[in-house]
């Protein structure tokens, strides 16, 4: 079998094992933002009514009409085909990862090294961003993780027009994550430490104009404890560890290149500590001063993201070549522990979800199964109101009720909030609708008859023992669907 062939197919494996190792959920957390917005690209009649809070987010990025017109094209069902995109980005971030170790590793041991580490660790948190390498789930950093990546390959194989196509392709998927790209690549091209500063933040410019005056709803959203990820002062502990334990390996890193005259790892280790100084002391600026409401949303911590990928190629590729090496008992020891803890922890994140959220299958989880009754007996003009936390509900392991029941909501506190974060012009809307709701556990026929006048709401989704007196067309051992007169 040729080499070429052969990788690709060690490459296919590995993303399986991946699969398997670290789960699949589409429709949960940041899944519940960006799905709605393809589906209504699909059937334009869905969601007719507070569309704004993920409408918002695909206006900005070509990501979701990418992933309908494969859909389109492909005539796949919608569910398989966001499962072959996943796994599509699990492939290519391997296949990113394979070529950069390529580059700084002669051998193949710490070449295989660096992707099994990558590929044991996809859902390993990035400090305190409230990331991971690659999520359980498709969304626009999945496509634009292994993009920057391949952008760096070909940047470092001198092929300059590449690299900048797969850094356009970024910037049309994910505005926000090309600037940290585009940054570390600058880094890479000026060697001298106090020019380096000066270029790694000339993208963050790119950004300005999109800043927009906030007013006090908008302080009130970043207050709620969900988005302490955006302010370094309320990072804990072990997330600031996150941050200089890396650079300080990388510093080590280097040495050792320097030492074994792996001149690529040593100037990407270099350029690495020089980018994650840069974005760190940018996070102090803008985080910790009071007052800087208006540049939060830049984020500049989710550097972060791309030097824990990168950080994980070099390790894994340190630790086949000095330490793995050829002794098959050393890989075992080191990585079915890893694959072991990974898939415990992430089947602890999602505990009332099956591990592998098939398509077509509805889980004995009587949150997705209401959603899933409602989206096949519902009428697509249904306007619905939850719980304004209900995905912090026990069970229901933060799934997106848009994405899932393809009905209209009422501004909800956790996701919705998210929203708002990053386009402070919804912020009066939010906190209106979210105010209407305070208080919802102790609530009267009245008060969703209040809902009703005010919003237009026309169906409700509450716990078994809630909405006395309601007419209650659904019901579980755990919900109530009931439609509002």
């Amino acid at each position: 079998m040729k080499p070429g062939l052969r990788n690709s197919l060690t490459l296919l494996l590995l993303t399986a094992a991946a699969f398997v190792i670290h789960g699949y959920h589409p429709a949960a957390e940041d899944a519940a933002i960006y799905l709605p917005g393809i589906k209504k690209l699909l059937h334009p009649t869905l969601y007719p009514f507070n569309d704004q809070f993920f409408a918002a987010h695909a206006s900005r990025t070509l990501y979701p009409r990418l992933i309908a017109v494969s859909i389109q094209l492909t005539h796949l069902p919608f569910d398989h085909g966001i499962l072959l995109w996943h796994l599509l980005s699990i492939f290519l971030l391997l296949l990113a990862s394979w070529k950069i170790a390529m580059l700084c590793f002669p051998g193949t041991a710490a070449r295989w090294g660096a992707v099994l580490l990558v590929a044991a660790t996809l859902t390993v948190p990035v400090a305190g961003t409230a990331l991971f390498l690659l999520d359980p789930y498709l969304n626009p950093r999945s496509l634009s993780a292994p993009a920057i990546v391949f952008a760096l390959v070909n940047m470092l194989e001198g092929r300059y027009v590449r690299a900048a196509l797969w850094l356009v392709a970024t910037a049309l998927v994910h505005p926000l994550m090309v600037v940290f790209g585009v940054a570390y690549l600058l880094a890479l091209q000026v060697p001298r430490l106090k020019s380096s500063l000066g270029f790694a933040v000339v993208p963050l410019a790119f950004l300005l104009p999109g800043l927009q005056p906030v007013g006090d709803a908008y302080r009130d959203t970043m207050e709620i404890p969900a988005h302490s990820f955006f302010f370094l002062s309320r990072w804990q502990w072990y997330e600031w560890v996150g941050i200089f334990a890396p650079l300080a390996l990388l510093a080590v890193y280097r040495w050792v290149a320097r030492k074994r005259g792996w001149e690529v790892l040593e100037k990407l280790a270099s350029a690495l500590i020089v980018y994650g100084l840069v974005f760190f002391a940018a996070g102090v600026v803008l985080t910790l001063p009071k007052g800087m409401a208006s540049w939060v949303f830049l984020q500049p911590m989710r550097s972060l993201h791309l030097l824990y990928i990168l950080f994980f190629v070099f390790t894994g590729g340190l630790l086949g070549e000095f330490v793995l090496r050829q002794h098959v008992w050393r890989w075992l020891v080191l990585f079915l522990p890893l694959c072991g803890g990974m898939y415990f922890v992430q089947s602890q994140t999602f505990p009332a979800s099956p591990h592998i959220e098939w398509p077509g299958v509805v889980p004995a989880n009587d949150w997705l199964q209401a959603f899933a009754w409602i989206r096949a007996n519902t009428p697509e003009d249904a306007y619905f109101a939850l719980d304004p936390d209900h995905m912090n509900a026990p069970g229901e392991d933060e799934h997106g009720f848009r994405a899932l029941a393809e009905r209209s909501m009422l501004a909800d506190r956790v996701k919705d909030s998210g929203a708002v974060t990053m386009f402070p012009g919804m912020a009066d809307e939010w906190l209106r609708q979210v105010g209407a709701q305070a208080g919802w556990k102790d609530f009267q026929r009245c008060d969703f008859e209040r809902l009703r006048q005010e919003f237009g709401v026309t169906w409700v989704v509450v716990l078994k023992n809630e909405g006395a007196g309601l007419n209650c067309v659904y019901d579980n051992s755990t919900l109530k669907v009931c439609r509002l007169a």
